[in-house]
């Protein structure tokens, strides 16, 4: 089965044609208007496993917000440099993300989904380090516990979710409060989205 371990290097390798694929499409806007409402006024947010930058930062750069970026691909992150040299890209392991600075906002869109179980539950402590006064999260996750492994560029890429009772407690024993969940939003490609707020 394939690994959580494999994906950054997965990326790494095929990071063009991840950037020729996902293109400048954008259908989770809905859900990133929700995710800005819900910010504070500063509108300084954390991208957790930010690919190239496009779509999602993009968007959120031009409504206003000021981006910081992390990634384990050096070549998508020399993307983003390049798109946006005015923000702040950092090439690391979201696993071991500590910025020393809080955000308005934090978001892991379409990466927390990469890691294995236990890595999903220690993210839990990482969101809230970088997590402002009531600050908004945002990430994504299956329907149910469980591993599953799609295919990219013809090689394996491992997927993973909890339960979502469990990502339930994580929040809010880190103090947030789930302002909305929906599994498998049919506007939104079937991602499970979830949106919580820092009390």
């Amino acid at each position: 089965m394939s690994s959580a371990h494999d994906v950054i290097d997965l990326y790494q390798r095929h990071a063009a044609a991840w950037v020729r694929n996902r293109g400048d499409r954008l259908t989770e806007g809905v859900w990133l208007d929700r995710f800005l409402a819900l910010s504070p006024k500063g509108r300084r947010v954390l991208d957790l496993g930010c690919g190239s930058g496009s779509p999602i930062a993009r968007y959120l750069i031009g409504q206003g917000c000021a981006v910081t970026g992390v990634d384990g691909s050096a070549e998508l992150i020399a993307v983003c440099e390049a798109a946006f040299p005015a923000h702040t890209w950092r090439v690391g392991d979201m696993r071991l993300a500590e910025l020393d600075q809080t955000f308005d906002g934090v978001l892991a869109w379409d990466s927390l989904f990469h890691l294995d179980h236990d890595d999903q539950r220690r993210m839990f402590d990482v969101f809230r380090s970088h997590c402002g006064p009531n600050a908004a999260l945002m990430f994504n996750s299956g329907p149910a516990h469980g591993e599953a492994v799609g295919a990219f560029e013809g090689e394996a890429l491992y997927h993973a979710s909890l339960a979502p009772s469990e990502y339930r407690s994580l929040l809010a024993e880190r103090g947030f409060e789930v302002v909305q969940f929906t599994p498998e939003d049919p506007t939104c490609g079937g991602r499970s989205v979830w949106l919580a707020r820092l009390l």
